[in-house]
């Protein structure tokens, strides 16, 4: 059943180090971005001379980095004072960066297994736009073996005609910004929609047959409340999407919160402390599985895991090719990390001039390699140490012997024989246990 609506009883001040301060703890990729440099571009690029495994799946991911409106939480490359001409600028450019990359032979000849529109927002193109982007991207990549294409959309920027468009060109998983269903909520933390462009968005994309539809949640947004957060969990169940993601809310340096943070001398962001974001986000994890979902990963609940995968998740985790293409996106290529200048017009002018973008890039070790799928793996809540020892000759059992020995000891982890399992309070806060695992040298980057 749906968790009480009441609060909680009233509590002291969390202890500084629950407080919710500025910072990235995410851990979206490892080794941290700060350890990748300018310098190892040029070796970086020898990896696109090399001969593909023929095992390893290709991913595309195309950043479309234009907003309505930047929220105020926001830390990715965005622009919202964008023109028309200068979008088109932008499309332009991008098709070059892919008609460079497809002749590469690491490249060439290879269709992807997974292709993923992120942003900013790529429900912002227009109709025209997305069209003319995606068939010339299918003449280079043919989609025809992807078994996922997902999108993100922000619930204003969609029209029935605009989602007829994109149920048109293939995509298979629909991500839908929701992130609360409060209109003030919304306003206050710089959301362009409202909540009835939520419902109109949805109602329509679910009409006409997306194979999966994604809503986004974020817990801890400025004046959320238990009250609240009880009704967006009643509301997305009503919605019963087929999966669901929820963002426990945090403040890297880059945001608009932060700015006015350093402003007014405050060391702690005007949202939840951790463990009331850990606690909500634990509450609508029971409500959903109440109703029949299944827990994921540390953000994820879906419908039907049978029929409903995160493949772009998944195939990255596991060490597949990622090609970044789009302003300031970062990808791996037989491990090699890289990632594209994070300024539109040197992007522009890089690709103009015939170079591939690439503005810093890191080539990883064996045992980075191995660090990076054992922690980012973890998140999904279970691994097996036999698929290490398989592919790397490492035993994590052995290897991390002390941190697992401190996981189970906290009650947040389990080693039972083969497996490596995270309790539900271990998942909540499964980021902030991964720095453990880190490699020394990487360990003082941790919120980097």
């Amino acid at each position: 059943m749906t968790p009480s609506t009441a609060a909680p009883p009233a509590q002291g001040p969390s202890p500084a180090s629950e407080q919710t301060a500025a910072g990235n703890y995410f851990v979206a990729n490892y080794p941290p971005f700060s350890f990748w440099t300018k310098d190892e571009v040029t070796p970086a690029l020898a990896v696109l001379e090399r001969t593909p495994d023929p095992d390893r799946p290709l991913g595309l991911y195309f950043h479309v980095p234009f907003c309505r409106k930047r929220c105020h939480f926001c830390y990715f490359r965005v622009y919202t004072d964008k023109n028309a001409d200068e979008i088109k600028g932008y499309l332009s450019a991008g098709v070059r960066e892919m008609e460079m990359l497809a002749a590469k032979p690491y490249i060439h000849g290879r269709k992807p297994q997974f292709i993923y529109f992120g942003g900013g927002t790529p429900s912002y193109l227009s109709v025209p736009q997305l069209t003319d982007l995606t068939n010339r991207m299918k003449d280079l990549f043919p989609w025809d073996e992807a078994v996922e294409v997902a999108f993100e959309a922000e619930p204003g920027t969609l029209t029935e005609k605009k989602l007829d468009a994109i149920r048109a060109l293939g995509i298979t998983r629909l991500s839908l910004g929701v992130e609360n269903f409060d209109d003030h909520i919304l306003e206050i933390n710089g959301r362009a929609h409202r909540s009835g462009e939520i419902e109109r968005a949805y109602s329509h994309a679910r009409s006409i047959g997306f194979p999966q539809i994604n809503i986004d949640l974020i817990a801890g947004m400025v004046e959320e409340t238990d009250a609240n957060w009880q009704l967006c969990i009643e509301k997305a169940l009503a919605l019963q999407p087929d999966s669901l993601t929820i963002y426990q809310m945090e403040i890297p340096y880059n945001t608009t919160i932060y700015k006015e943070m350093r402003a007014a001398g405050k060391l702690t962001a005007p949202v939840a402390d951790w463990p009331v974001k850990r606690r909500w986000v634990t509450e609508a994890f029971a409500a959903f599985e109440a109703a029949g979902y299944t827990v994921t990963s540390a953000t994820t609940v879906v419908r039907n895991p049978d029929t409903t995968k995160f493949v772009y998740r998944d195939s990255l985790w596991s060490g597949a090719d990622l090609l970044p293409l789009g302003v300031a996106s970062f990808g791996i290529l037989d491990g090699v990390h890289m990632q594209n200048h994070a300024d539109i017009l040197p992007y522009q002018m890089l690709v103009d001039s015939g170079r591939i973008p690439w503005f810093r890039a890191h080539e990883t070790t064996h045992e980075e390699r191995f660090v990076r799928e054992f922690i980012l793996r973890l998140k999904l809540g279970r691994v097996s140490a036999d698929y290490y020892i398989q592919r790397y000759g490492i035993d994590p059992r052995s290897r991390f012997a002390p941190q697992l020995a401190a996981l189970t000891a906290s009650g947040f982890g389990s080693v039972d024989g083969d497996s490596i399992s995270l309790t539900r309070d271990g998942l909540m806060q499964v980021d902030r246990l991964l720095h453990d695992f880190f490699l020394p040298q990487h360990r003082d980057a941790r919120y980097t």
